[in-house]
């Protein structure tokens, strides 16, 4: 079985709790800009910088970590994103972690969970994200067409995940607006750069897809790796919470980009 298994089979236990109670939140409604249209005109790689206690693979990392901080920080610094974990067993996140972190940034904020109900994007947007992940190693071809067109429906921007191509020729059915290719192996949990660049290869045909590498960025030539290749940005975590001075390592990140997105219509 693998970790990302064990996690769903885990969230399935806790959905009843999310059905019989209403999301009540004390969130400041704000306006926040698109992600998918902030992408699509930048000229650097954008960086989902991202609030992280835990991870199943590497355990704690940053455990005393104030959400609020953390997220000022990444906003200081030029981030286009802040995504915030809510799963509270494997990742050590909570639903009052993105409700701080709405409270306090202007910038869109991405909801990273293991959604398998839609009972999931209603808290994520009651909770203030403007933008939720969708992973399509986590749901069937029907469910992944609805959720994404629930949370369109919400206003709300959609990261698919994707890991191999199988998932890619899924994600590509339902023309999401971000596909996210993690670099890490579901099975033994390896990174490995190359796997941004082999579906970009597909990824790159269609315009108007932004494409987002997650996993396994450290440095500036990691990031001028991913960017060549095709990428519009990437999602970081580990090593910006791991960092001993947020603001450079993340503007480090932001390598020119060796084209010029089109302009959004």
């Amino acid at each position: 079985m693998t970790i990302l298994q064990t996690i769903l089979d885990h969230k399935s236990t806790i959905l009843s709790s999310l059905l019989e109670n209403e999301p009540q939140f004390e969130v400041k409604r704000k306006t926040r800009p698109s992600l998918y249209n902030d992408l699509r005109k930048a000229e650097t790689l954008q960086i989902i910088s991202e609030m992280k206690r835990a991870s199943p693979s590497k355990g704690l990392i940053a455990e005393g970590a104030n959400p609020i901080e953390q997220a000022k920080t990444y906003e200081q610094a030029g981030a286009a994103c802040i995504s915030v974990l809510t799963e509270e067993k494997f990742f050590k996140g909570s639903f009052q972690d993105l409700v701080d972190i709405a409270n306090h940034v202007d910038i869109p904020i991405l909801n990273k969970d293991f959604i398998i109900h839609e009972v999931q994007i209603d808290y994520a947007k009651a909770a203030g994200a403007s933008v939720i992940l969708l992973i399509v190693a986590a749901l069937s071809d029907e469910k992944l067409k609805a959720f994404y067109t629930y949370a369109s429906m919400l206003g709300l921007d959609v990261l698919v995940e994707v890991h191999n191509e199988e998932e890619l020729d899924r994600a590509l059915a339902i023309h999401p607006k971000i596909i996210g290719v993690n670099n890490r192996d579901l099975k033994t949990f390896t990174v490995d750069l190359a796997q941004s660049e082999k579906l970009a290869n597909k990824l790159n045909d269609y315009d108007d897809i932004v494409f987002i590498s997650e996993s396994g960025i450290w440095n500036a030539e990691d990031a001028t790796r991913v960017a060549k290749a095709g990428a519009h940005g990437v999602l970081v975590g580990e090593s910006l919470m791991r960092s001993g001075d947020v603001g450079e390592a993340l503007t480090s990140l932001q390598v020119p980009l060796p084209f010029v997105a089109k302009e959004v219509k």
